[in-house]
């Protein structure tokens, strides 16, 4: 009988710069282990000091993901859900002030017995727990430091880490190290220096890197490979490049070229077939050889910094790969909008989405940008806030109720959007909205029943505020059909205009489901409606 398998851990740590693609390449791993019929799941260390990413600025930490269990998360588990089949939830992300409020809670009920705690080893320790606890009896833990090597905030995780690997043994847990191989133009040079004392910092706190993946924006010779293992300690073969691609999925095809998977499986002794590419190639190809092109206007209050429109950014790319088109999408600041008005900065869109955010900035422009989408009959995609204000631009200009609006932005005599009663007495922000996978019952006939070919679904909430069922008739008779309630028929998940040639609006937020290999239909019904658009 075969041996239960030793479950064996990757950490995957960057240096020289942020964003530098830890995330990406740490999601490539999974794909590529999972291809070689390993089960894999993923872990993400936050160094920042708030619990969750939850009350955090988009503009400053991008996308808040949301898992099926409530949890907000940061934007990396969304590709690690994109990429393989983990699913992620409140056990696949932590932060340093999660951690320290479960060391201070267990303090005050004395569970240290007395002990003065200390960095090492109660907070290490319950890193370390952390990522045990999160292993789910898989083959592989994937477990991502966030931040920067250098940074003082991570060095408890990187200790944790040192710790761990020590504890795991020889060939159970490894280091992928992802740094930036700069091009100076100047010089017609890349340089390997940034990633040399990237490197002598991880080894000065106890880490050798096993693998280092180089991030560059153009191929990496094999003499600087063999440079930059001389100086790093490592083997060449041990030195993986990452180019730049065109898009994120060509990045798992792009690092087994390299041989980055089989580096893995040698240095983990583990035995594993070869892996089956098919799909990632088939997604590839499609980027290669689309046939159609749309333009899709998003008009958001956070276009300054597209991570924070990740999952939204990328289910629309989804849309278009089960439509073999190449999906462009043009980013437009709401408070332009407002400035300029619709018209010159919409033009030439073939379909507008508009996503979803908190607070009253740019808000008349998304009233605006609706107003437009349902006058010019372009196709119309309203999530979360995007529905609210659909339903606003609706009460005003086809009910006749001018002065309707959102308890959220303004008091108003009509609230056509307000607070659940049970949300009104909340006094903290984190944590407090609807948050995770909630039921919805389909109208029958609908839109939307057609789209997902099924009577009730389940999708993922991050919001507060609710359709008010006090003006649920007016709108009734203008119109506009609620095509997906809460089971019991007191909450509006859906609402669709059988008039327009595609008008929806959703309070879920269905981009953090949509995968390239499955597409979210409600993406790809999208994607097609503007595919019409723009042929008629």
């Amino acid at each position: 009988m075969r041996q239960k398998r030793t479950t064996k851990h990757i950490f995957v740590t960057g240096g020289v710069v942020s964003s530098v693609g830890k995330g990406i390449v740490a999601a490539s791993v999974g794909a590529l282990l999972e291809a070689r019929g390993l089960t894999v799941t993923h872990l993400k260390l936050d160094p920042y000091v708030n619990v969750d990413p939850g009350t955090m600025n988009p503009l400053q930490h991008g996308e808040v993901f949301v898992t099926d269990d409530g949890t907000e998360t940061d934007l990396d588990l969304g590709h690690y859900e994109r990429f393989t089949h983990a699913a992620m939830s409140r056990m696949n992300n932590i932060t340093t002030g999660r951690v320290y409020a479960t060391v201070i809670e267990k303090e005050r009920r004395g569970d240290y017995l007395g002990a003065t705690v200390q960095v090492i080893p109660h907070v290490t320790d319950e890193i370390k727990s952390f990522i045990r606890r999160g292993s789910q009896q898989c083959d592989v833990v994937i477990t991502e430091i966030g931040g920067t090597i250098g940074d003082i905030e991570s060095l408890p995780f990187l200790e944790a880490l040192r710790q761990l690997k020590v504890e795991e043994g020889i060939g159970n847990a490894i280091n992928i190290h992802v740094t930036l191989v700069p091009y100076i133009p100047t010089s017609g040079e890349l340089k390997t220096k940034p990633t040399q004392h990237s490197v002598r910092s991880l080894r000065e706190i106890g880490i050798q890197p096993d693998i280092i993946v180089a991030r560059c924006d153009r191929p990496i010779s094999n003499e600087m490979k063999a440079k930059i293992g001389l100086f790093c300690n490592l083997r060449p073969e041990s030195v993986v490049t990452c180019q730049d691609a065109q898009s994120i999925y060509a990045v798992p095809l792009m690092l087994h070229r390299e041989g980055l998977d089989a580096l893995i499986i040698d240095q983990l002794d583990m035995w594993t077939g070869e892996p089956h590419l098919e799909s990632w190639k088939k997604i590839v190809d499609a980027l290669d050889h689309t046939t159609k092109r749309v333009t899709v206007a998003i008009v958001g209050k956070y276009v300054d910094l597209v991570d924070a429109y990740k999952s939204l950014h990328e289910a629309l790319k989804h849309g278009g790969f089960s439509n073999n088109a190449k999906v462009d999408l043009r980013y437009i600041d709401s408070e332009e909008i407002e400035a300029k008005g619709a018209a010159p900065l919409l033009d030439g869109a073939d379909a507008i989405l508009v996503p979803g955010g908190f607070g009253q900035r740019g808000i008349e422009g998304k009233i605006a940008a609706v107003r437009y989408a349902r006058e010019h009959r372009l196709p119309f995609f309203g999530i979360c806030l995007g529905l609210q204000v659909a339903v606003i631009e609706f009460a005003r200009n086809v009910c006749g109720i001018s002065d309707a609006n959102s308890v959220e932005f303004t008091e108003t005599p009509n609230p056509v959007i307000h607070l659940m009663e049970e949300q009104k007495d909340i006094h903290r922000k984190g944590g407090s909205m609807r948050l995770g996978a909630y039921p919805c019952k389909l109208l029958p006939g609908s839109l939307a029943s057609q789209i997902y070919e099924q009577e009730q679904i389940s999708e993922r909430h991050r919001h507060r505020y609710e359709f008010n069922n006090a003006y649920r008739q007016i709108f009734a008779d203008q119109g506009l059909v609620f095509s997906g309630c809460s089971p019991d028929g007191q909450l509006v998940e859906m609402i669709e205009l059988p008039s327009h040639p595609w008008f929806i609006g959703c309070q879920f937020h269905p981009e953090f489901k949509s995968k390239p290999f499955a597409p979210h239909p409600l993406f790809s019904s999208f994607i097609a409606a503007a595919i019409r658009c723009k042929q008629s």
